[in-house]
């Protein structure tokens, strides 16, 4: 009898997984509230299926998922790091898509005691702490960091630049006026509400483009076009638009 209860526990354990109808996302950070509200809309029109998201910078995303990490849907802030995963045949690449495009911004605390009114700003004695991704492995200080070596600013201010680990870690210093100025997407600086204000938007060579695909080794890769066919449908359109994301 005990034998016969452990080999049921053995296969309800084993089951558990597939009935649960787990989808895990790993999405870009600026990402989290938009995906958030999507979740319980996409759960109503697929019963039996949950979303788990895992929220953080792009490039730690990804060295999680060639390390094996068990994820269904990654959506990247950049190109870059969606080609990386391409190129290391993580991806199925029939199932990328572009789903949405964002602007690159320089905003201050609103409470901020430092005057920065805008770019060439930064460089003023007085401002001494700015808020960058790092350029290493954060999409957004890959952008900021390409922009400002164009504009010939990136070897001015460089030195002043507090490196955070994603986009929410600036926009986190901002709101808590850690900083005197940040470079966050224009998304995130709407979700800072009345605690970031944009000083303006910093031009690009290419915009912020956001693409999301199947994971190679997605074990519901049926569910997983799912939800990037819901992110790419009116309703999905709908709630990414409500957080500021443009059509791609």
């Amino acid at each position: 009898m005990k034998r016969l209860l452990v080999s049921l526990a053995l296969v309800l354990a084993l089951a558990c997984p597939t009935l649960a109808g787990e989808l895990t996302v790993s999405a870009a950070a600026s990402l989290t509230d938009a995906f958030t509200e999507c979740k319980p809309l996409f759960e109503k029109a697929n019963p039996g299926t949950t979303l788990v998201f895992n929220f953080a910078a792009s490039g730690p995303l990804l060295k999680q998922i060639e390390q094996g990490a068990p994820v269904d849907v990654f959506a990247s802030a950049d190109q870059k790091t969606m080609d990386d995963a391409a190129g290391k045949s993580l991806i199925d690449t029939a199932s990328r898509k572009n789903f949405a495009q964002n602007a690159l911004v320089l905003a201050i605390p609103a409470s901020g005691g430092t005057s920065v009114k805008n770019l060439l700003s930064l460089t003023d004695a007085k401002v001494t702490k700015i808020g960058v991704g790092n350029p290493e492995s954060v999409p957004v200080g890959r952008y900021t960091k390409l922009a400002l070596e164009k504009n010939g600013m990136w070897e001015k201010i460089s030195s002043k630049c507090i490196l955070a680990e994603s986009v929410r870690q600036v926009l986190d210093y901002l709101s808590r006026g850690e900083i005197d100025a940040g470079f966050v997407y224009a998304t995130d600086a709407k979700q800072g509400g009345d605690k970031v204000k944009v000083v303006e938007e910093i031009p690009l060579e290419k915009p912020v483009s956001y693409p999301i695909a199947v994971i190679a080794t997605s074990k519901d890769k049926a569910s997983a076009g799912k939800f990037i066919a819901f992110l790419t449908s009116p309703e999905g359109a709908a709630v990414l638009a409500k957080y500021g994301f443009k059509k791609p």
